[in-house]
């Protein structure tokens, strides 16, 4: 076994598959510059630059995957697939089921997203509640390097157009690029377990759509993605000292839902608690409560997301986001 930050541990199981498959193609802005070692590995042919035009690069990335070739197409951030999402929307999500079969759009969008490190409410969403309300795409969302090398692979192999996001605070390229920089007096609450850790010698497929358990638990479950499972991690460490035992389900991927697991995990407990950092209405948290409601599992709710546009001022913004505090206090009125 072998230890790896979070970003590097996606590059390196990137470089593994675009060892065995030459169709994989890498391209987005400044790509060069912050994927170079794949750029010397592999050469410009394989790893390229664009203009800074998400729509051309997007369309691009749809009409080589349906001729052929694996491209992974790079975001700044998510939140730039705003100008975009026609290629998306209306094109890759809807090319196999036009076609009957005949043609498919297996590519990768990859982009770093969520919000803690100060840059407002433009570049710091989520939205991986409004890509996964999209028949035909596929959302993952990795919390640990392990799972986030996995999944890539995973996405790679995958027939199919997928969205993977990288939480900014579990990624120690996107910290650096986007949150510090020259900002010495911005802090930063970044969940050591998520940004670092052991992962496998050789790379293999993290399965798309399974969660995985992170914390076993009596009392109440918590379900989140992406950072939003370390904050739970942490209030369940802080409130086992208070009687509450907490079980944390970490869903990994978004679209497709682990429905079997959320529902096993809840009717131990009979208490559901979602954190989510993407927004409240019409979400993830609200599909989970469905999710369960439909599977006739009786059990008390409670949500910690997004309810608002996400202020630029970092106190505030850590008010906005989930945290452990609001994790805490939630949890404590469920049990009531």
């Amino acid at each position: 076994m072998r230890t790896m930050f979070f970003t590097q541990a996606v590059d390196n199981a990137l470089a593994q598959a675009m060892i065995d498959d030459s169709r994989i193609i890498l391209f987005g802005e400044d790509i060069p510059l912050m994927r170079r070692n794949l750029l010397v590995r592999f050469g410009p042919r394989r790893v390229r630059g664009t203009p800074i035009s998400e729509s051309a690069f997007l369309g691009v990335g749809v009409a080589a995957a349906m001729a052929g070739l694996r491209p992974v197409v790079e975001f700044y951030m998510v939140d730039f697939l705003a100008v975009c999402m026609d290629a998306l929307l209306n094109h890759a999500a809807k090319v196999e089921a036009f076609s009957g079969g005949k043609w498919t759009a297996p590519f990768v969008v990859r982009a770093p997203c969520g919000g803690g490190y100060g840059d407002g409410g433009q570049h710091e969403q989520s939205l991986w509640g409004w890509l996964a309300h999209i028949p035909g795409l596929t959302v993952l969302v990795p919390s640990t390097p392990a799972d986030a090398g996995g999944l890539m692979l995973a996405a790679l192999q995958h027939d199919g157009p997928v969205i993977f996001l990288e939480h900014k605070l579990l990624s120690e390229t996107w910290l650096e690029f986007l949150g510090s920089g020259a900002r010495h007096t911005v802090q930063f609450d970044i969940p050591a377990m998520g940004t670092k850790g052991v992962v496998p010698k050789k790379w293999v497929p993290v399965p798309i759509g399974k969660a995985v358990l992170r914390r076993a638990g009596s009392d109440v479950t918590i379900v989140s993605v992406g950072v939003g499972v370390h904050r739970a991690l942490e209030a369940a460490q802080d409130l086992v000292l208070e009687g509450i035992s907490v079980s944390v389900l970490d869903l990994r991927t978004v679209s497709p839902l682990d429905k079997t697991a959320v529902c096993e995990a809840v009717a131990q407990t009979g208490h559901l608690l979602v954190v989510d950092e993407d927004y409240e209405g019409f979400g993830l948290s609200g599909e989970l409560s469905a999710v369960v409601l439909e599977a006739g599992i009786s059990c008390k709710f409670a949500r910690i997301c997004t309810q608002s546009t996400i202020p630029y001022a970092r106190q505030m913004e850590d008010q906005i986001l989930p945290n452990k505090k609001r994790i805490c206090a939630s949890v404590r009125q469920l049990m009531q």
